[in-house]
């Protein structure tokens, strides 16, 4: 009869697959202690079925919210692993500073022992020290081809 009104019946159900087979068992019995019993069991076979639905939902909301949960606790880890850019004046100035200071003795010693090789070496050093403070401190200024990711606003379609 509820064929013949457009509801779908048991058996007439696609959307079910192997998770719910459980569920669809529990409907199954719930019908048939209903045709056994009667209709005067009917609210309380109707109320025992609808509680096991909610709690099928209810796990499946709290998984759900457990995953989204995991997934923002991850994203905020990774942002909190990655290093911070301290691209100050003062730390740019004093590196300057310092790595001119250490070229005076450095070129003196490579020049000394190792004449001019040695001071090749001595200043590939330094300016590969530099480099690579600036890097660090600026990615972008030797066309690094790593995009910085905008944070995902979920809430967006």
């Amino acid at each position: 009869m509820s064929w013949a009104l457009g509801l779908p019946t048991v058996l007439g159900m696609s959307g079910m697959d192997a998770r719910d087979a459980e569920l669809k068992k529990e409907l199954d019995a719930t019908l048939q202690a209903r045709r056994e019993l009667g209709d005067e069991y009917e609210s309380a076979l109707v109320d025992s079925f609808l509680a096991k639905v909610d709690q099928r939902i209810d796990g499946s909301v709290e998984r759900l919210v457990r995953r989204q949960l995991a997934e923002q606790q991850m994203t905020v880890a990774r942002e909190s692993r990655k290093p911070k850019a301290t691209d100050s004046w003062g730390e740019r100035f004093g590196f300057g500073i310092v790595s001119l200071v250490l070229a005076v003795p450095l070129s003196a010693i490579g020049g000394g022992v190792g004449h001019l090789p040695g001071l090749v070496v001595a200043w590939l050093g330094i300016v590969g020290v530099n480099v690579v403070q600036a890097a660090r401190v600026d990615p972008a200024l030797f066309g690094s081809r790593r995009r910085r990711r905008e944070p995902d606003d979920a809430w967006e379609d």
